[in-house]
């Protein structure tokens, strides 16, 4: 699958390309992995992106024209592209959404900045995402976030097994891990871990699921059919 970020800070994505799982990606033909320069779709000698909002207040907001152009010009004809859009208001990125998006030829990230994108780009959206209920000052972040939990899922990146059991692919947080060694600072590893008996293992490991998602995640057992 292709990715392509458009950002006005493309120099936060330098070290971003030596990330384990994107650069494995890359290397296994997996994935193609492209940073725009919103800049280069503005007018100008000085290349402006932004301006201030109308009606007043605080801050500047993204021009629509350069990020317009920006996504029409990523766009292949003939290629499906699904274009995503960062923003407080809307819908929360999940686990879900990233396996739904891994299954997309061509993804087009657009990270906001400022107080924000003029909201006449959102129609150009196919998606908007939330990265959660907090803020950040770009939308950079939250691209690498989408794009390190798309790679991971498309093929051959990662070990089937290494995805079968992780926190919400089976609608619960993942059980407690230990390695070496045995003891630690007089803290032990659960004993059914060093047993042997592979279906002790499984059952302690359900078990700790879900009693870790009661303690920290309980609105995840609210949509299990089998909440137990």
């Amino acid at each position: 699958m292709k990715i392509t970020i458009l950002t006005i800070a493309p120099e936060q994505f330098e070290g971003f390309f030596r990330d384990h799982v994107i650069e494995r990606a890359i290397a296994l033909g997996r994935l193609e992995l492209r940073i725009t320069d919103i800049r280069d779709y503005a007018e100008g000698s000085f290349r402006a992106v932004d301006d201030s909002p109308y009606g007043g207040g605080a801050g500047m907001i993204l021009r629509a024209a350069p990020i317009a152009d920006a996504i029409r010009a990523a766009k292949v004809p003939g290629e499906e592209s699904m274009v995503v859009l960062f923003s407080p208001a809307g819908e929360r990125y999940s686990q879900k959404t990233a396996v739904s998006f891994a299954g997309a030829d061509h993804l087009i990230l657009v990270c906001g900045h400022y107080e924000g994108i003029d909201a006449r780009v959102f129609e150009m959206a196919d998606h908007v995402c939330s990265m959660g209920d907090y803020i950040l000052s770009g939308g950079e972040i939250g691209a690498m976030a989408v794009a390190d939990s798309v790679a991971r899922l498309l093929p051959g990146v990662l070990r089937p097994e290494s995805l079968e059991e992780e926190s919400f692919t089976r609608g619960l947080l993942e059980y407690p891990q230990y390695t070496r060694p045995a003891e630690f600072e007089g803290m032990s590893v659960p004993g059914v871990l060093l047993s042997g008996d592979h279906g002790a293992v499984s059952a302690w490991r359900r078990e700790k699921a879900l009693e870790i998602t009661r303690k920290y995640r309980p609105d995840l057992l609210e949509d299990r059919e089998d909440p137990s």
